[in-house]
């Protein structure tokens, strides 16, 4: 259903056409373009759907099939696959690498799409020795002078040995991040990890990522995607249930790091029905304002459930459709409002490590907040607490500074605010989303379990 199984990779998927061809699909990209929407492309160069030795002859196996495929040294009969696909393409052989980057450009120059977000993308930075930086395929689109000013997104692992590079792709390249993925369900969901990991995910994982002149946009963050549970089935289920995909429901992730919050599936339990639309309020705040780029499943920001189902691939129906009719406007409403704010104060989207240093405002760029509003020590950095805070300094005269209070406990935290004085802008609590920011004349802000609050300095 997804359609992850390429063989022409010079031609669009005949569904999305509704029979204007090629003109059709130019002229979509054009009105996105003009609405200020940019597209990326998510391209599968790493297999075919010629599959292993038992899969069809449809094209490149009958011309060459020692070329275009890795193949075991040991037996060249059978495939090196580290897709789990069944195949393996070889970029290392001169004319595949040229029909990649050949079909690359063709996007890019023909149709005009502004990036590439590549499935699997270690696969395709494995040259003998295994992953890469330097390999011919990642040197070829560095020198590129098409391909090099375009967006360029790796999904950086493959099921091969050696096969998880986070962090390992180099300069000019963005990556999917799954360390943010399960350390913020661990942290909401589990209490599983203390603050000094989150810290590190919110501020776009330099851990990861701080090498070589890379940026923090580097960090493609998110807390779901098409792999694994939608958000609104992250907080109703504790396991995956892929009965309908035909495999014994031996497909799909089992570590999902997810909580049903007490009942498995659906519910008329007004106390659950609750908790589950604040952490998912709080699981999207947590994405939209940490450091880097944020990622949103489509149908998330709409409440959209796939049944317990982690693994949709299959699913050409109710399952893997997104239903229209079935809106949670409150939920769209509290995105609508997040993403604005992020894209109207810089504060909240710097293209700059945060180094806890003042910048050009005289602020700090960062402070870690203890509920006391106090700076954390090392102890409380090391500790398993779960209710923290951080304060991110203006960016420049007359910019806003901002802060974030998280509370993971089980119980209501009082938070002491630092001075001059803020506003509230978003709680995670409140179902309603507020339009107009609340000034808080207290010394303190109590933030309900499991939810989030951001707050903007007053002027003085």
């Amino acid at each position: 259903y997804w359609g992850y199984n390429s063989i022409g990779f010079f031609a669009p998927e005949e569904r999305y056409d509704s029979g204007g061809g090629l003109p059709e699909l130019k002229t979509m990209m054009k009105r996105l373009h003009d609405a200020g929407i940019e597209i990326v492309l998510d391209v599968v160069y790493n297999h075919t759907a010629e599959a292993d030795h038992h899969g069809p002859t449809l094209c490149f196996r009958g011309i060459d099939n020692a070329s275009y495929y890795r193949l075991r040294p040991s037996n060249r009969r059978y495939y090196d696959d580290t897709t789990g696909c069944g195949n393996s393409l070889n970029l290392g052989h001169p004319r595949v690498l040229q029909m990649v980057t050949d079909s690359l450009r063709y996007w890019v120059e023909e149709m005009h799409v502004d990036g590439f977000r590549f499935d699997l993308a270690t696969a395709l930075a494995r040259d003998a020795g295994g992953f890469d930086p330097g390999c011919s395929f990642l040197d070829a689109v560095r020198q590129d002078p098409v391909l090099s000013r375009v967006k360029l997104i790796a999904e950086p692992w493959d099921l091969g040995p050696g096969g998880y590079q986070v962090g390992a792709f180099p300069p000019g390249w963005s990556e999917w991040n799954d360390r943010f993925r399960d350390t913020v369900r661990s942290f909401w969901l589990h209490r599983g990890i203390g603050p000094g990991e989150l810290a590190l995910r919110l501020a776009a994982s330099s851990d990861l990522f701080r090498h070589d002149g890379r940026r923090p946009t580097a960090s493609v963050n998110f807390v779901t995607s098409h792999d694994g549970f939608t958000l609104a089935d992250l907080v109703a289920y504790d396991r995956k249930h892929n009965e309908a995909n035909g495999e014994g429901n031996h497909d799909g992730s089992n570590d999902n790091r997810s909580w049903n919050c007490g009942v498995e599936g659906p519910t008329d339990d007004p106390a659950i029905l609750a908790l589950r639309a604040r952490l998912k309020r709080t699981l999207i705040a947590t994405l939209l304002l940490s450091q880097g780029v944020p990622m949103l499943l489509a149908g998330d920001e709409l409440g959209r459930t796939q049944a317990g189902n982690n693994n949709a691939y299959c699913q050409d129906n109710e399952t893997g459709w997104l239903d229209w009719s079935a809106i949670d406007g409150s939920l769209c409403d509290f995105v609508a409002r997040l993403v604005a704010l992020r894209r109207r104060h810089r504060s909240l989207r710097r293209n700059r490590w945060l180094e806890g240093r003042p910048v050009e405002s005289g602020d700090r760029d960062i402070v870690w907040l203890s509920r006391d509003g106090t700076e954390m020590t090392t102890a409380e950095w090391q500790s398993r607490r779960h209710s923290f805070g951080f304060m991110l300094g203006a960016t420049s005269p007359g910019e806003d500074a901002f802060l974030v209070l998280l509370n993971g406990e089980a119980e209501p935290v009082e938070f002491a605010l630092p001075p001059p004085g803020w506003a509230l802008l978003v709680d995670t609590a409140e179902e309603e989303v507020a339009r107009d920011e609340r000034p808080i004349e207290a010394a303190t802000s109590a933030v309900a379990p499991g939810c989030l609050q951001l707050l903007r300095r007053r002027p003085a």
